[in-house]
């Protein structure tokens, strides 16, 4: 048996229910694993609300670290014993013990730990994806200016000092000026309060006029038509992600009279859909955050009973950094 969070219906977090469930033998390409800890993040809540719909009774989480127990047939890429960590669909990383497919799931390396193996999986991928794969029709160079919602954020303190690795020029955007200077200190170029501050008007500022390259989007709905405002001609509208809401239809000839811009809508789960991407990715991730460039910032803890309370938190936009759900 295995204490696991459900949903039966899509609603607020008091739809959280923690259960017993049996989990049994992995079957073909799965694994066993016993959670040390497990991540959360916004998909958790598109799940929980519906936004994101998935069939009841269902399992919540997408993100975690632990032992594996067992392998299924098929599974060479790890064995029992092994410390792994992942980001994955289906979702039911909030459990102390899950089957699940074993393709997206990769050995943590000894140096890095349970907690902070499953608070970057998911967080970092995103970030990895996003500046080194989801480029401007330009591409990136060091120096270039790109701007990034949410910068204070667990995606976005990773994509700080990652983007400050590669010599880029990130503005961070931010809800209070406490998770500006947060945001500064972990590599930001630059950081807007957007509830004091027009962030179009001081992204203008800052390049002189020209715009940035690309805007890394996360919040959705609140930023979008100000961001577009914020690009150069030619540059990329990257949304992620819809903290604020789902964006509103728009017609394509906007995109052309303010500087025949792109837009894509990206999602991490496209990115690791096979083994070997999953790897190559991990395996940037792995190494920029044992390098030093990259820390990982567990800025909260919850234990897997409070998870109610870390749903609320996370909503009301009270976290930063990266979170953790403990298991004992």
């Amino acid at each position: 048996m295995s204490l696991a969070v459900q949903i039966r219906q899509h609603g607020g977090p008091e739809e959280l229910q923690i259960v017993d469930v049996t989990v049994g033998e992995p079957g073909p390409g799965e694994i066993r694993i016993h959670h040390h800890a497990v991540g959360l993040n916004f998909i958790d809540v598109y799940h929980r609300t519906g936004l994101y719909p998935l069939q009841m009774p269902a399992a919540i989480g997408m993100e975690g670290a632990g032992i594996v127990e067992a392998v299924g047939e098929g599974v060479t890429h790890l064995k029992a014993g092994d410390r792994a960590a992942y980001a994955s669909n289906p979702p039911g990383s909030y459990a102390e013990v899950r089957l699940m497919p074993a393709k997206t799931v990769c050995k943590l390396p000894d140096a890095i730990g349970f907690e902070t193996g499953a608070a970057m999986m998911l967080k970092g991928l995103t970030a990895q994806y996003l500046l080194k794969k989801t480029l401007p029709a330009e591409g990136l160079q060091p120096g270039d200016h790109v701007l990034f919602h949410a910068a204070a954020g667990g995606v976005g303190l990773i994509a700080c000092q990652w983007a400050k690795a590669l010599g880029l020029q990130l503005i961070g955007t931010a809800g209070s000026d406490e998770k500006c200077r947060l945001a500064l200190a972990n590599g930001a170029a630059h950081a807007i309060n957007y509830r004091t501050e027009d962030f179009a008007a001081r992204v203008k500022d800052i390049t002189g006029g020209k715009g940035v390259k690309v805007v890394y989007d996360s919040v959705g709905k609140d930023t979008w038509e100000k961001s577009l405002e914020c690009l150069r001609p030619f540059g990329l509208m990257a949304t992620f992600g819809n903290a604020s809401g789902p964006v509103a239809p728009f017609a394509p000839g906007a995109l052309g009279a303010k500087g025949s811009l792109y837009v894509t809508r990206q999602t991490l789960f496209t990115h690791i859909a096979t083994r070997e991407a999953t790897q190559a990715m991990a395996d940037d991730l792995f190494a920029v955050v044992q390098s030093g460039a990259v820390k990982i910032h567990i800025e909260q803890r919850y234990a897997l009973r409070d998870v109610e309370q870390a749903h609320r938190d996370l909503e009301a936009r009270k976290t930063t950094g990266c979170t953790v759900l403990t298991l004992s």
